[in-house]
């Protein structure tokens, strides 16, 4: 069985059509009708709410192949992604501000909610978490559970000093969350103990260099 984080056949669903071909003989589909877009926005909101039900019951596999394939259905309709492969497949379709706003907060929730999820597993993916949670930055910054999970994510692959920033956006928004506190508050001891290092090194490098000076200028030489 393919695994919920890798959707396969519900990519048909956003292949229905006639294929056609471009001016230039490029196969093309034609892009959804508006009608067609309602329904598509619809049916990404549902498997966005499925996915949040299954969270609710801790079924994580269930909820990220929900939130994968509500994901791949905006893909469709994403202005952004169709016109970096403009020529290549369906036309990009114009949607309305409302369908819009719809299309990026459902994208948010999903980028939000696979972090969440991929948090909670016994292995965690902390580069898909970072990954997920900068989507949403791109989309919504200063997203406090995006800041928080970025944090969080960053400081495991080793980056304190960028993590620190997330945390301490994430603070201001949420001062006394408990949670943020305690991993801003990892990733200041871990940049502490970071630069202890650092200054010992250096200080070791220095008082090594030191005495190879004077070691070849000490002394007298006797012919």
């Amino acid at each position: 069985m393919a695994s919920p984080e890798t959707p396969g056949d519900e990519s048909r669903e956003l292949g229905a059509g006639a294929a056609g071909v471009s001016c230039s003989g490029t196969p093309t589909k034609p892009g959804p009708s508006g009608a067609n877009i309602d329904s598509q926005l619809q049916d990404a909101v549902h498997l966005k709410t499925e996915g949040n039900k299954f969270y609710k019951e801790k079924n994580l596999r269930s909820a990220i192949g929900r939130y994968h394939r509500s994901l791949l259905i905006l893909r469709s309709l994403d202005s952004d992604v169709t016109a970096a492969v403009k020529g290549f497949g369906p036309e990009a379709p114009v949607l309305t501000t409302g369908q819009e706003e719809l299309l990026r907060n459902t994208q948010i929730d999903c980028y939000n909610n696979l972090a969440a999820c991929l948090l909670q597993r016994e292995c965690v993916d902390y580069t898909r978490v970072q990954e997920y949670s900068l989507r949403v930055l791109q989309l919504r910054p200063g997203d406090i559970k995006a800041l928080y999970r970025a944090g969080v994510a960053t400081l495991e692959l080793g980056d304190s000093q960028s993590a620190k920033q997330y945390l301490t956006q994430a603070s201001k928004g949420q001062p006394n969350d408990t949670n943020v506190r305690r991993h801003l508050q990892r990733a200041e001891e871990r940049l502490s103990t970071e630069y202890q290092k650092e200054k010992a090194l250096y200080r070791g490098m220095f008082s090594s260099s030191q005495g190879a000076g004077e070691g070849a200028s000490g002394g007298v030489t006797q012919n």
